[in-house]
């Protein structure tokens, strides 16, 4: 009967350990292609739980035969798995660790209280601009919002450095999204109503019912809210949640790349897991450009996918932009804050006196993140 008590516990225990271990960033956990183990986990896991509850209570009639030591012992092996339980569930959880904000605070820029030097993640969408800063985004994992009369996702995962726009809708019905944990170092939102995991560098769904389909991206950019307030004059800024004040970083060491923590740290080298990129993604064809690369030479034209393009990095050596150029002979070179090319020139919204440049999404990621999910990249 003892024996009964003691596997119900350590298979409670070790149950409990894998379903977190596989989707929290663990030694080795996110190297390994263990997303399907770990979705099938977390679907049986009441099966698992109960199995083990069973055995727990086919051996407790044994601790009657026990010796003192041996109930002690029990009892203490007992609090030990109820101490993984509670740990494995509410504390070490990423929905537990990462709050939603309690409310979503947006200000003009008079009102304002973000610092200019803070970098942003931005959206335009039907006439209206919205800027949410990494600082605060990057704690959230997740903000709910409208913009423009449309419901909006804005996430961001300071693990791979992406951020991202979504449309919350799964056939014409808005969802609720909660963070579940992640894989390959990329966080992961589960939808509440088929219970799918999502990943966040590209709103697909990786595991569960909606396996293989993927969220509407929306058009954002990331640049230093002086640069956003600069090009869009009327935007809301995202304000502080008073409800996590104590969760945000004061520090810019992220956003600059100062930062040497392992999770969210940069390696200034080039090419590195944890160096920067800007990736960009057309026709199907995927380019990476190296950050101290475009520190270097500020403007790339180039092509991806066929596509000529241009990218720009602005001369706060934090802002950049990318767009279509008209054709592979045009060439841009950067005057101050203007992309000029013969006798036309652009602000670096991409906007000229007669015409407007085509925007291409870029983003700036680790360069681990981008080649991980874009496995085809070029790298220049």
């Amino acid at each position: 009967m003892k024996k009964f008590f003691y596997a119900g516990t350590a298979l409670l225990a070790l149950f409990e350990l894998a379903n977190v271990y596989l989707i929290m960033p663990m030694p080795y956990s996110q190297r390994w292609r263990s997303i399907d183990v770990a979705y099938a986990l977390y679907t049986w896991r009441w099966a698992f739980r109960g199995a083990a509850l069973v055995l727990l209570a086919a051996g407790v009639p044994g601790m009657r035969t026990m010796r003192t030591w041996e109930r002690v012992a029990a009892v203490l092996c007992a609090l030990v798995v109820a101490g993984v339980v509670y740990a494995a569930n509410y504390v070490l959880a990423a929905d537990a660790m990462f709050l939603q904000p309690s409310s979503v605070i947006m200000r003009p820029p008079a009102s304002n209280t973000v610092e200019p030097a803070r970098l942003v993640v931005g959206i335009e969408l039907n006439g209206e601009a919205r800027a949410y800063p990494v600082q605060f985004i990057g704690y959230h994992h997740q903000v709910r919002d409208v913009v423009g009369g449309t419901p909006v996702m804005v996430t961001f995962c300071t693990v791979c450095r992406t951020g991202r726009i979504f449309s919350p809708g799964l056939d014409g019905t808005l969802q609720t999204f909660r963070l579940v944990g992640m894989d390959h170092f990329n966080a992961m939102f589960e939808d509440a109503a088929t219970r799918s995991w999502w990943r966040q560098a590209t709103g697909e769904a990786v595991a569960g019912p909606r396996k293989g389909a993927t969220l509407a991206a929306l058009p954002s950019e990331q640049m230093t809210l002086a640069q956003w307030l600069a090009l869009h004059p009327q935007s809301l800024v995202m304000q502080a949640d008073p409800d996590s004040l104590t969760e945000y970083g004061d520090s810019y060491d992220f956003e600059s790349g100062k930062s040497r923590s392992t999770l969210t740290g940069t390696n200034p080298a080039s090419w590195q897991d944890k160096s920067w990129v800007v990736g960009i993604t057309l026709n199907g064809k995927s380019r990476a450009y190296d950050w101290n690369r475009l520190l270097r030479e500020r403007v790339i034209n180039d092509e991806v996918g066929g596509q000529p393009i241009v990218l720009v990095l602005a001369p706060d050596s934090a802002s950049f932009f990318a767009y279509r150029r008209p054709d592979a002979g045009t060439k841009f070179v950067l005057q101050g804050e203007r992309l000029v090319t013969g006798d036309r020139s652009y602000d670096l919204g991409g906007r000229g006196e007669s015409r407007s440049l085509t925007p291409v999404f870029a983003s700036q990621e680790f360069w681990h993140s981008w080649r991980s999910f874009h496995p085809d990249t070029d790298a220049r």
